[in-house]
């Protein structure tokens, strides 16, 4: 499970959806998959009520919701004050929404077609604070930041880079998860991380999104 359980607890999760058959098939895996479903809602009300109450590590959110709409309930949980976290789970695939979800403070976004297994994934590295997204979303939120960033945020003239930490910025840049990018380096999970770190510390960034950022303002993910 995530590194941010504490104590051995089961990651406690909120399933919000107004679909009931999609909703308990969903709530079913994660609780097989050795998580604490602590919450399910069918609106946005219900879902900020339920949040406050039970405060879950991680909401899971449709966008398409009666009363208030995904992107609020995002936003409403994000500014809760208890560090729960939203990772989206939506049938749309479209750039706005997308990005949307992402400024409401969503730290992850996956589209319902998603598998169990991409999904549990999911769930835990969003519960750790990594960014996730369906491999063709990651592409277009680069997009956009390529489309909205001007100037370069860091001045890099003087940072050197290890090859190894050039590569997996390289991997970042591309939408790639740390797992995705452990396995494709053949290094542990934790290698990968230490990496990140020691790069956002050399460039003087404080997250992946600004890595990220800062990798495709350099063409990194060509």
């Amino acid at each position: 499970m995530s590194d941010s359980q504490a104590d051995d607890k089961p990651l406690r999760l909120m399933v919000v959806d107004d679909h009931p058959m999609w909703r308990d098939a969903v709530a079913a895996d994660l609780q097989r998959a050795g998580f604490d479903v602590v919450a399910t809602a069918s609106d946005g009300n219900e879902a900020v009520r339920r949040a406050t109450a039970t405060r879950p590590a991680v909401s899971l959110i449709d966008l398409q919701l009666p009363g208030i709409g995904g992107v609020d309930v995002t936003r409403k949980i994000v500014a809760g004050g208890w560090g729960g976290r939203v990772l989206v789970l939506s049938a749309s695939g479209e750039q706005q929404d997308v990005l949307e979800a992402i400024k409401a403070g969503a730290t992850g976004y996956l589209v319902k077609s998603a598998s169990s297994d991409e999904l549990i994934s999911a769930v835990n590295d969003v519960a750790s604070g990594q960014p996730v997204f369906t491999a063709g979303l990651a592409g277009l939120v680069l997009g956009e930041f390529r489309r909205m960033t001007n100037d370069p945020q860091t001045d890099d003239s003087e940072v050197q880079l290890t090859s190894r930490e050039t590569e997996v910025l390289r991997l970042v840049a591309k939408g790639l998860s740390y797992k995705q990018i452990a396995e494709r380096l053949v290094v542990s999970h934790r290698t990968v991380q230490n990496h990140v770190q020691n790069t956002l510390q050399k460039l003087q960034l404080h997250n992946r999104v600004e890595l990220t950022r800062y990798a495709i303002e350099r063409g990194l993910d060509e």
